[in-house]
């Protein structure tokens, strides 16, 4: 199941059928993107099994060069994908796909620490069962807060993975 109506807060359990859609999805990208980009990542709490998650796969599109994000644009606005800007996140191109929304892209230039620190947190979570366990817990708590608060669900869980993040470096 895909899917997070706008405004709404929800977790679901992991399902294998996220792997598959991400597969599925990644070789859409590569095929319309190409040469534009340097890589396709499953990133978010989707990509880490037995963990519960908004049911929104987080794609991480890498490109060599930020400015090169907009030639992204017509090419994946073809597969579904609408552009968002640059202003909604930080140093990332932003692409959002269905309604309610299934998928998002995150576009990154090689070497951007946030992509480099998703990718190491999202390592660590599928290694570390205790970590694992404990950011459910929290997410489950912080999903039950805050049902129509997306941003508060995010501003609650940082400090569990910045924490994470101090620990890995």
């Amino acid at each position: 199941m895909l899917g997070l109506p706008k405004g709404e807060v929800f977790l679901v359990p992991w399902t294998a059928e996220w792997e598959t859609e991400f597969l599925i999805e990644k070789e859409r990208i590569q095929n319309k993107l190409g040469r534009k980009i340097v890589g396709v990542y499953h990133i978010g709490s989707t990509s880490v099994k037995q963990l519960s998650a908004k049911p929104i796969l987080d794609i991480a599109v890498e490109v060599e060069e930020f400015s090169k994000g907009e030639d992204c644009v017509s090419p994946l606005d073809e597969i579904g994908y609408s552009y968002r800007g640059t202003n909604i996140l930080p140093d990332r191109h932003y692409f959002s796909k269905g309604e309610p929304r299934t998928h998002q892209i995150h576009m990154f230039q090689s070497g951007n620490e946030y992509l480099l620190e998703q990718l190491k947190f999202r390592e660590y979570l599928r290694k570390n069962n205790q970590a694992r366990n404990e950011y459910e817990q929290l997410k489950l708590k912080l999903s039950s807060s805050n049902k129509n608060n997306k941003h508060k669900y995010t501003e609650e869980k940082a400090d569990f993975i910045k924490s994470i993040l101090e620990r890995i470096k």
